[in-house]
């Protein structure tokens, strides 16, 4: 079946919208109705924006739920993809996520908190890192801090409220009361 984004649903069922083929089945947590539609939108959307740079990307997902951004991201070219999480509930249903669409060697999943994750990463450890915490924590802006004082990635993506203050990033998006800003550290010009 081709696949892309992952389409969320009760029992699990998903879909791909863009991507390459991969399994049919995602064990995600119900969405609601159009919960499910608006975060397809969103996480299409964001891809979409990071086309040209997703292609052989080592990629990281921070507070990673199901892990339906990075597993799109490799069905769209990444090689691989590093998950943060530590909700027991999420961690299951990314693990099975994970299995059923035979991903096992190109993830790793760490059950660690994000934001001292984030804080210890090397600058370049990553091309493109993804960051959509629980909205109201402002444990985002902790992440957005490490990213500027390391740039642990070529590229820092962030889904949060439309309403949370964040520094001004290259690139947002909009939807509804959500909003996409991606982060992409300047290019170091080369030596004369």
């Amino acid at each position: 079946a081709r696949l892309g984004v992952l389409r969320a649903g009760a029992f699990g069922d998903f879909g791909f919208l863009a991507g390459e083929d991969v399994a049919q089945h995602e064990a995600a947590p119900s969405l609601h109705g159009g919960h499910v539609v608006e975060a397809e939108r969103r996480r299409a959307a964001l891809l979409d924006m990071l086309a040209a740079d997703i292609k052989d990307a080592s990629v990281i997902e921070f507070f990673a739920g199901t892990g339906a951004i990075g597993l799109e991201a490799i069905s769209r070219g990444a090689r691989r993809c590093d998950f943060i999480e530590t909700r027991p509930s999420s961690l299951h249903a990314l693990k099975a996520n994970v299995a059923l669409l035979r991903m096992k060697l190109r993830t790793r999943i760490f059950k660690k908190d994000a934001v001292p994750f984030a804080a210890q990463l090397g600058e370049d450890a990553y091309d493109i890192a993804f960051a959509d915490p629980p909205y109201g924590s402002r444990m985002l802006d902790h992440v957005i801090k490490a990213w500027m004082e390391k740039r642990f990635s070529r590229i820092l993506a962030v889904e949060h409220e439309r309403t949370h203050s964040l520094p001004k990033g290259d690139e947002t998006r909009t939807f509804d009361d959500t909003t996409i800003t991606i982060y992409r550290r300047a290019a170091t010009p080369a030596p004369s």
